[in-house]
């Protein structure tokens, strides 16, 4: 499996590189960014490990190197301004988005290739992609709430002092402010979380407050998120090389489940060789549900702000 990583010389696309290296499922990794020499620094560093670690080929280069990729991910994307909107940043996201898919849309690709975005707001992003037609709207879709996902099962678990590979829980929604954490269905190994000493209501509150804001706590810790991100988009990319099936937070485009459509976000996804494979209807409570409609109804608002925004063209 070759893929390509648009964003490669950042920080999220090369520790996404450094775990699909460790994981070992694709044959071919090309690091593309608009910083060649940061690429190509990337790159060869992780070349250097290539010989105790793996087999794959391991290069930088530009979209003209592209060509038969099977995933191309998209990780590129520009920070926040000092007094920044969010909207504002949004829209020039957005533009640097649409010109990175018009760059794109001049690789061949074949048929069966994936677009896998993480750029953000990578909801409205993967709405944007699956909208330019470059692939079928089932082999396009967005990171969404895995990271959010990765991040709440992690920090239930260690407040509730468990093995976090056992904690089975979901956030859906949009991967932003409106995400929903579902807490109905939660479990350990199949026992519910609420079963387990240290579960209240604070404690709901508390572990959602803290994974909401948890992305912002890694930035002003350390500049920027990138191993857990990495990680996530790995966790994906090998449900499409392995043809797993998995059943996976991802963003792609709602047709209707739990009355949701015409918008990308993360309800539960059966991710396999040919992309989204099924998205299903979750039985969550009538809380979940209100929270799942008021997200979707947020992105549609942010969508429509940007679709008619001079910035963003």
């Amino acid at each position: 499996m070759k893929i390509s990583i648009i964003g490669g010389g950042g920080r999220v696309g090369s520790d996404a590189a450094f775990v699909m290296q460790m994981m070992g499922y694709a044959k071919e990794l090309l690091l593309v960014d608009a910083n060649a020499d940061m690429a190509a620094g990337e790159a060869l560093d992780l070349l250097h490990g290539s010989a105790l670690c793996s087999s794959q080929k391991i290069r930088s280069g530009s979209y003209d190197d592209m060509g038969g990729s099977d995933a191309v991910v998209i990780t590129a994307g520009l920070r926040r301004k000092p007094d920044e909107s969010r909207l504002e940043l949004i829209n020039r996201n957005v533009s640097l988005f649409q010109q990175i898919l018009s760059s794109v849309k001049g690789v061949k690709l074949p048929s069966t290739s994936k677009l896998f975005i993480v750029s953000n707001p990578v909801d409205i992003l993967t709405h944007l992609a699956v909208e330019s037609g470059i692939l079928p709207e089932n082999q396009v879709f967005g990171l969404g709430t895995v990271l959010d996902t990765c991040r709440f099962r992690s920090v239930i678990a260690d407040r509730l002092n468990l093995n976090p590979t056992q904690v089975d829980a979901l956030i859906l929604g949009e991967h932003g402010d409106s995400m929903v954490p579902m807490w109905s269905s939660a479990t350990v190994n199949g026992i519910p979380l609420a079963s387990f000493e240290g579960y209240s209501e604070q404690f709901c509150e508390e572990a959602f407050d803290f994974t909401k804001k948890s992305g912002a706590e890694v930035i002003r810790l350390k500049g920027g998120a990138g191993r857990a991100v990495g990680v996530s988009i790995a966790h994906v990319l090998e449900a499409v090389a392995l043809d797993t099936e998995a059943v996976l937070p991802i963003s792609s485009l709602q047709k209707g489940k739990l009355g949701i459509k015409d918008i990308c976000l993360s309800l539960p996804t059966r991710v396999g060789k040919n992309g989204v494979m099924q998205v299903i209807e979750p039985k969550v409570s009538d809380a979940e549900k209100s929270g799942l409609l008021n997200s979707a109804e947020s992105l549609k608002s942010v969508l429509k702000q940007v679709k008619n925004s001079p910035a963003a063209v």
